[in-house]
C-alpha cells in the first residue's frame, strides 16, 4: 500500500499546483498574460491531434538525446584518460572548467558561427553532458580502492575482470547519478538552443512562434509539452538505472 499512497499523495500535489495556476490565472484576468490550466490544457490536447506535433517534439527529442548519449560516452572516455594520467588532467581539465563556467547562450551563438541549427541544439546539449560526466566518473575511478585491485592482480585476475568486477561498482552510482543530473541540463541546454538557432522542425521554433505572435495559450502549451517529455525521460532513466544497478 505505500506505492498508493505515494501516487495519492502526488495526484494531491499536482492538484494544489493547478489550484494555485488557476487562482493567480483569475487573479490576473488576462489570458494574454496568464492562460488558465483549463485553457491551456485544452490547447494542449489540441497540439497533440496534429502528427506535425508529434515530429517536432520527435525531431527535438532526437537531436537532444543524441547529443545527450555522445556526451556521456565522450564523458567517460575523458574520464578514464584523466583518472589514469596526470599530464592528460593538467592538459584537459582548464577546457572543462571552461565549459563549466561559460553561459549557455555564448556557446549557442559561438555554435551558429559554425554548425547548422539542426545541428546546434545536439552539440549544445552535448557540451552541457561532458564535464558532469567527466568530472563525476573521474572523481570515482581515483577514488577506487587500491587495495580491492592490488588483491586482484594477486588473484590473477585479468584487467577486463578487475575493470568488471572492481571498478565498475565503485565508479556506477556516482556515475549513474551524473547521467541523471545530466539529462536535466541536456534538455534545458537542448530546448534553449533551438529556441535561439530555430530549426524549423522542432519544439523551441514552435515556442519561438508562439512568443513572436503573442500567442500565451501556446506557449505554456509547448512549455507543458516540454517539462512532461523531461520528466518521462527522466523516469525511463532512472527505471533504467536501478535496473543496471541490480545487474551490476
Amino acid at each position: 500500500m505505500p506505492s498508493k499512497r505515494g501516487w495519492i499523495q502526488k495526484a494531491l500535489i499536482a492538484l494544489i499546483y493547478i489550484a494555485v495556476w488557476e487562482a493567480a490565472s483569475l487573479l490576473v484576468g488576462k489570458e494574454l498574460l496568464l492562460p488558465s490550466p483549463h485553457a491551456t490544457l485544452l490547447r494542449l490536447a489540441a497540439l497533440l491531434t496534429q502528427g506535425e506535433s508529434w515530429l517536432y517534439a520527435g525531431l527535438t527529442l532526437l537531436r537532444i538525446m543524441s547529443g545527450y548519449l555522445l556526451g556521456v560516452v565522450a564523458g567517460v572516455l575523458l574520464a578514464v584518460l584523466t583518472a589514469r594520467s596526470r599530464f592528460a588532467e593538467a592538459l584537459l581539465s582548464p577546457l572543462r572548467s571552461i565549459v563549466k563556467a561559460s553561459p549557455v547562450t555564448s556557446f549557442i551563438l559561438l555554435a551558429l558561427l559554425w554548425l547548422s541549427s539542426n545541428v546546434v541544439p545536439l552539440f549544445i546539449s552535448f557540451l552541457m553532458v561532458v564535464p558532469m560526466v567527466w568530472a563525476a566518473t573521474a572523481e570515482a575511478i581515483v577514488q577506487t580502492d587500491v587495495r580491492l585491485v592490488e588483491m586482484g592482480r594477486v588473484f590473477g585476475l585479468s584487467n577486463w575482470r578487475i575493470v568488471k568486477k572492481i571498478y565498475v561498482p565503485s565508479v556506477l552510482p556516482q556515475f549513474l547519478a551524473a547521467c541523471t543530473t545530466s539529462l536535466g541540463f541536456a534538455w534545458k541546454s537542448g530546448v534553449a538552443a533551438e529556441i535561439i538557432a530555430l530549426p524549423t522542425r522542432s519544439i523551441g521554433y514552435r515556442l519561438y512562434e508562439s512568443k513572436l505572435r503573442i500567442e500565451t495559450v501556446d506557449l505554456f502549451a509547448w512549455t507543458l509539452l516540454i517539462v512532461a517529455l523531461s520528466m518521462l525521460l527522466e523516469w525511463l532513466l532512472i527505471k533504467g538505472m536501478r535496473r543496471i544497478r541490480r545487474d551490476a
